[in-house]
């Protein structure tokens, strides 16, 4: 029996760098964006199935707490996920897949990410 295998996996005792992290949360942002589909679909449906949909769902839109957080919910997860995408592209393309260039490349990604996340609240509220 090998004496150096982890015997503890608990994950939350375990310190993940940025670059897992940036990972994991794409992955999560994904499947929100996957969710948050039918939600951004129904409202696309009864925008355009009448006059009075539209105006339902634009009245939702503009005076709804609840949905203003769900637009800047699914805008900030749409916002991480393709910041986060581009990363794994330039992965793809062997460009920076170094240690300190993964460390960069998340770092960029969060910035980026908060900014565009900002930009979406200020664009919803």
């Amino acid at each position: 029996m090998n004496s150096k295998r982890p015997v503890n996996l608990d994950l939350s005792t375990i310190q993940f760098p940025l670059p897992a992290l940036t990972s994991i949360a794409h992955r999560i942002t994904g499947v929100i964006l996957f969710i948050g589909l039918i939600f951004a679909l129904w409202a696309l449906d009864t925008s355009l199935s009448s006059s009075a949909g539209f105006a339902a769902v634009s009245d939702a839109l503009a005076h709804n707490f609840l949905a203003k957080l769900v637009a800047w919910g699914l805008l900030s997860a749409l916002a991480f996920h393709f910041v986060a995408g581009i990363k794994h592209l330039l992965m793809d393309m062997d460009i920076g897949v170094t240690l300190e260039g993964g460390v960069k490349k998340a770092q960029i990604t969060v910035v980026v990410s908060v900014v565009l996340i900002i930009l979406a609240g200020v664009w919803v509220w």
